[in-house]
């Protein structure tokens, strides 16, 4: 019996941190969990056009249903023209939710449309701050 309580205690708090992890997604509190090297990353496609309509596209069919159709958010997703994707975050923090996503809050991976795809939907997001 008491061997087991350790691991009942441990399990606790692990259970916690992963609750409060997956909160954190929700609220923003991801972008601390950002490795430097991610956050530091560049979109090799910033400010071209062609990738900005792409990114429309690509935002369209997989993006919309749950961000709506003009990334205004719905009930249950957040806004993407929020002052924390359009402001606090950079390029690489974006590239780094898209390609690991935040499933607790139910955010998918997107790694398999790969990175020429996830850069042209984050060239698209960060064009709506205009």
């Amino acid at each position: 019996m008491l061997a087991k309580m350790p691991m009942t205690l441990f399990g606790m708090v692990l259970l916690s941190t992963a609750l409060s992890f997956g909160a954190a997604v929700g609220d923003g509190a991801w972008l601390t969990g950002v490795p430097t090297r991610e956050h530091a990353k560049t979109n090799p496609f910033r400010d071209q056009p062609d990738s900005i309509s792409a990114g429309r596209r690509v935002y369209v069919d997989h993006c919309s249903h749950c961000h709506g159709e003009n990334a205004e958010g719905t009930k249950k997703r957040p806004a993407l023209k929020s002052d924390r994707v359009q402001q606090q975050a950079t390029e690489g923090d974006l590239h780094w939710l898209l390609v690991n996503g935040g499933m607790r809050k139910g955010m998918p991976t997107w790694s398999k449309l790969g990175d020429p795809q996830i850069w042209q939907v984050i060239s698209y997001l960060k064009s709506l701050h205009e």
